[in-house]
């Protein structure tokens, strides 16, 4: 049986970041001696799905996602995994994959809060091929049963949206390091 196809979503322009007060792209932003982009392409590596990076430039989140479910066509199914979530681990990208053999959208959830990457089945394709605009997926995941997929990753919640985010990113990293011996 073939895997879903990871979409990284690296389309926007990072207006929140600048706007905070961050000097580069939100993807270009340091994080522990590595990009932010690079720190969530490094776990979407280290699941050993297959992978697309969507960074053309699209108008909006729905563009995004229907351009790159094109590029990958067909598939088994996709998990939609915005580029600003540098902690998100391999761990939690593989159990929302082998949860699409029995469910049309799932949804990773830590604490409470619904994360990425959200995954839909290929029951979902067309409808996400027919998607526009700035709203993402948001009509797909109401159209089905989306099941909850409870996870211990804060990386999955962890997106990087302001300079005060990726303060905050900082801590958590150091936080999962163990001390030094």
């Amino acid at each position: 049986m073939s895997l879903p196809v990871v979409i990284v979503l690296a389309s926007g322009r990072g207006e929140r970041f600048a706007a905070s007060g961050g000097t580069s792209h939100k993807l270009q932003a340091r994080l522990g001696g590595k990009t932010v982009l690079q720190h969530t392409l490094d776990a979407v590596q280290a699941s050993g799905l297959p992978w697309h990076l969507e960074d053309a430039g699209h108008p909006g989140m729905g563009d995004s996602i229907a351009a790159a479910v094109q590029a990958t066509w067909p598939s088994t199914g996709w998990l939609i995994l915005p580029a600003d979530l540098p902690l998100v681990q391999g761990d939690t990208l593989r159990a929302v994959a082998a949860a699409l053999a029995h469910h049309a959208v799932v949804v990773p959830v830590y604490r409470g809060q619904r994360g990425h990457p959200v995954g839909f089945s290929d029951r979902c394709g067309p409808a996400l091929l027919g998607l526009k605009g700035k709203n993402g997926a948001a009509i797909v995941v109401a159209a089905h049963d989306a099941v909850d997929l409870i996870v211990n990753d804060a990386g999955c919640v962890t997106d990087i949206d302001t300079v005060d985010d990726l303060r905050a990113a900082e801590r958590l990293m150091a936080s999962a390091q163990p001390p030094p011996q």
